[in-house]
């Protein structure tokens, strides 16, 4: 666990926040319509990807080698173990020189996340999670305690650019019923430690890349937390292209009660 993270530091530290608001011409690309990417991102991947590889020598899913060749997602499914990288996690912010991105790795066995790694350079704050043992911000132990029974006293965050129109004007009207939702960060990295850590009671997602979603969803869940499909089977990292909503919660009872609000005719 301690060397994983030490990894991201160090991948962080050498690729990453040199180039924090300091990024040249020609540094920065569009990947895909609205999707940038860094030399950042791609140099941070390769430092990691290549020192994961020397801990643990299995496949590495990173989002920037899947861009690049999709079917190597395909290993969260034929693989039996596998490492999934977040080189920079929120991108646009990196770009904007916004402070709120993160360096991201989860290692999946079965396709079960069973450790991950949250570094967020600027606010120095190491977050990290282990299957079955707890979940943990700078070494000192997350305990999420229970969030408000009363929908009108939950804050939390919703994520509707992907959803379709309808369903989105659905959901965006029943948030009314909530004390305080935000628009999000932009990044996940920075959004499911709010969860874990008492700032947000909940979270609802639409698209799911798994080097986003793998290593929060341990997180909150091993805080205490839930992080469930919206017909309740718990998260499972998956290759891109499951996107049928993703709610995250401080507790059981928060996300059944903000699943019946979000869903609410």
């Amino acid at each position: 666990m301690d060397r994983v993270a030490e990894i991201l530091a160090e991948a962080s530290a050498e690729a990453v926040e040199p180039r924090f608001r300091a990024l040249a011409s020609g540094e920065v690309m569009e990947k895909a319509p609205g999707e940038l990417v860094t030399v950042a991102d791609r140099d941070a991947e390769a430092i990691i990807t290549r020192r994961l590889r020397e801990l643990l020598p299995v496949p590495v899913v990173g989002e920037e080698a899947v861009a690049a060749d999709p079917s190597l997602a395909l290993a969260l499914r034929s693989e039996p173990a596998v490492w999934l990288v977040d080189p920079v996690d929120g991108t646009s912010n990196f770009v904007a020189g916004r402070p709120d991105y993160a360096v991201m790795c989860s290692l999946v066995r079965s396709g079960r996340t069973v450790a991950s790694w949250i570094w967020q350079p600027e606010f120095a704050a190491c977050y990290r999670a282990e299957l079955g043992s707890g979940a943990w911000r700078d070494g000192e132990r997350l305990s999420r305690p229970p969030a408000p029974a009363d929908a009108g006293k939950l804050s939390g965050i919703l994520k509707s650019r992907f959803v379709d129109p309808d369903h989105r004007h659905r959901l965006e009207a029943n948030c009314a019923a909530f004390g305080e939702v935000d628009p999000g960060r932009s990044a996940a990295g920075i959004e499911y430690p709010g969860v874990a850590d008492g700032r947000f009671d909940f979270i609802f997602y639409w698209r799911t890349l798994p080097w986003d979603h793998a290593p929060g969803s341990l997180l909150v869940t091993e805080a205490g937390g839930v992080s469930a499909r919206m017909d309740g089977s718990a998260y499972r990292p998956e290759a891109p292209g499951c996107e049928d909503g993703l709610l995250v919660a401080a507790d059981p009872a928060t996300w059944e009660l903000t699943r019946a609000v979000l869903m609410a005719d």
